[in-house]
């Protein structure tokens, strides 16, 4: 079982960076790149349009896990089917750019598609207290998914930085949730996720060879909250624990986009006043900033996890504690306007 485990891994690992470096090749050819300009956060041409190669590894590579019994057709059918469409749209953005409200209209159906298929956000528990939030659950639920899907796109960035987080959430996530009882199918999902994130950032660690794109992006944070939710159904604290997890992108998305408000900035266009864009810019390395990324997700966001994993009463409580110097982090950094940089 050990043999056939690691076996089926390293193919699913193989696949994933054989698959990426095709489509960088046919991306360079139709001259699908990314061209730096005062508000990107690189400064070569570079390929993108690899978030289909994550796509298309993971769907399959699911296809299979579901025919060996591993994961349920309903699991298998809210990834394909919501994170279709929001890789299709990410894609057609980026080849021409979609309207803003088209793009949102087809995030928020995918995240009602996905609610549908668990029967609305599941209970959440609050100290000793599991409350069912029912049809206000859908409401929270949706925002909660776009918000998630589109943080991923808003702080893919810089080199590596998207699809590294969203390996450790996935893994960290399926293996707490082993802790806390029977999560064989998130394990399943998020362990095959992770290793086709792991393929493509073969390609995409500092410095880059190809991006993600909105397709990749969109994609990543769309399984993500699937995972999530589905981790939720048996586990009542589970989405605090996967909160936590997802801490870094959670807090500098949110304090970034409060402050573009505040300033009265147009918040769907292009900027790079991220807390982790200023640091890279300060630092002047992606692998740096990236590298800090990981090293506060293992040495702090995974300790308090683990322990409002253990601790479920305390497991909202957490969530404050462990964003609490985030937050402080992120303010600190001058956020400026771009004529200002």
């Amino acid at each position: 079982m050990r043999a056939w485990l690691i076996l089926l891994s390293l193919l699913v690992l193989a696949a994933s960076g054989l698959l990426t470096g095709a489509v960088r090749r046919l991306a360079l050819s139709h001259g699908l790149v990314d061209v730096p300009n005062s508000r990107s956060s690189h400064t070569r041409v570079t390929p993108r349009g690899g978030g289909l190669a994550v796509v298309f590894t993971s769907l399959v590579c699911l296809i299979l896990v579901y025919v060996a019994g591993v994961i349920s057709l309903g699991f298998l059918l809210t990834v394909a089917i919501g994170g279709g469409a929001v890789a299709l749209i990410g894609f057609l953005d980026d080849r021409y750019s979609v309207h803003p409200g088209v793009r949102v209209a087809v995030h928020v159906a995918a995240a009602l598609w996905a609610l549908s298929r668990v029967g609305g956000l599941p209970p959440l528990q609050f100290g000793d207290q599991v409350i069912q939030l029912g049809w206000g659950g859908y409401v929270a639920g949706a925002l909660g998914i776009v918000w998630v899907l589109n943080l991923f796109n808003f702080m893919d960035g810089i080199d590596g930085i998207a699809a590294s987080e969203a390996l450790f959430i996935a893994c960290a996530g399926a293996l707490l949730g082993l802790l806390r009882g029977d999560a064989r199918e998130v394990a399943a999902g998020g362990w095959v996720f992770a290793l086709v994130c792991a393929g493509f950032l073969f390609w995409n660690w500092p410095p880059a060879r190809i991006f993600l794109g909105d397709a990749g992006s969109g994609y990543l944070g769309y399984v993500i909250a699937v995972l999530a939710l589905a981790a939720a159904r048996t586990d009542a604290v589970a989405l605090w624990i996967w909160l936590i997890l997802g801490g870094v992108f959670f807090v500098d998305a949110t304090v970034t986009l409060l402050r573009r408000l505040l300033r009265g900035e147009r918040v769907y266009e292009a900027h790079r006043s991220h807390a982790y864009q200023w640091l890279a810019r300060r630092w002047g390395s992606h692998s740096k900033v990236t590298c800090a990324v990981l090293m506060v997700n293992v040495l702090w966001l995974l300790p308090c996890a683990v322990f409002a994993t253990r601790r479920p009463s305390l497991a909202a409580a957490t969530v404050i504690f462990a964003f609490a110097p985030l937050v402080l982090v992120a303010i600190a950094t001058p956020g400026r306007r771009e004529a200002n940089d």
